[in-house]
């Protein structure tokens, strides 16, 4: 099968059909306007860490990229500045991107981990910091990576940040990871509906989520629920 836009194989690759052709989800995330700046060489930089990361991780998805343009969504509510906008993709983007530093042993493995292999998993967010930050004119998107982890009532890592000392861009993809997280495929279950994420998000407002950012997430709840659904739960069977 080709993606009728970029014309590339999408043969074991999520699609959408598309007035009957078929679309690569890369495709319809752009086709959806969520970019900030779609040619920006800061941007494609970042999109090919995040594709190496998912080669390490053997991740055949797009979830950093979906993730990235869905918190961009909830963003737009309060922020209209471009740079501030890109700097929110970029941080949600490369939220995990921290995971290079961590070893196969305990990165890849496929059963449950010790508690000394959990210290070391939850170091990513200081470890994506500490690669991000050190490059001009992204320093918002390495804050967002460092407290990407955080929870609202200040029990999430790595500094245990409480309401609005976590940045917003964090807040927001707070709500955006947990609901891909919960529709998204996984080896070991079928993810779940959109109702069931949608649910557990308002259960979850005012500890692990900013109520505001929760708000947000249910006054945009027509159009992410739309590209939740085309996130394409079809797939290509021989």
């Amino acid at each position: 099968m080709i993606c009728h836009h970029c014309e590339t194989d999408i043969n074991h690759q999520p699609y959408i059909i598309e007035d009957n052709a078929y679309c690569c989800e890369n495709c319809y995330l752009k086709e959806k306007d969520v970019y900030a700046r779609q040619n920006d060489s800061y941007t494609l930089f970042a999109e090919v860490l995040v594709n190496a990361l998912d080669l390490r991780e053997h991740e055949t998805g797009m979830h950093s990229k979906r993730v990235a343009c869905h918190t961009l969504v909830l963003a737009r509510r309060f922020i209209t500045d471009p740079d501030a906008l890109q700097q929110i993709y970029w941080g949600a983007l490369l939220h995990d991107i921290g995971k290079i530093g961590i070893a196969d042993a305990i990165l890849l493995k496929p059963e449950a981990l010790t508690e000394i292999e959990w210290r070391e998993m939850r170091s990513h967010p200081e470890k994506g910091f500490e690669l991000i930050s050190q490059i001009p004119d992204m320093d918002e998107a390495a804050q967002i990576i460092l407290c990407h982890e955080e929870r609202y009532d200040g029990t999430g890592y790595p500094q245990n940040l409480q309401g609005e000392k976590i940045p917003l861009g964090a807040r927001l993809f707070m709500v955006i990871d947990t609901l891909d997280a919960i529709t998204s495929d996984r080896p070991y279950r079928k993810g779940n509906s959109f109702e069931v994420a949608r649910e557990e998000i308002i259960r979850m407002s005012g500890t692990q989520f900013d109520p505001l950012a929760v708000e947000a997430f249910l006054a945009e709840e027509a159009v992410i629920e739309d590209m939740v659904i085309n996130k394409c739960h079809l797939k290509f069977s021989r």
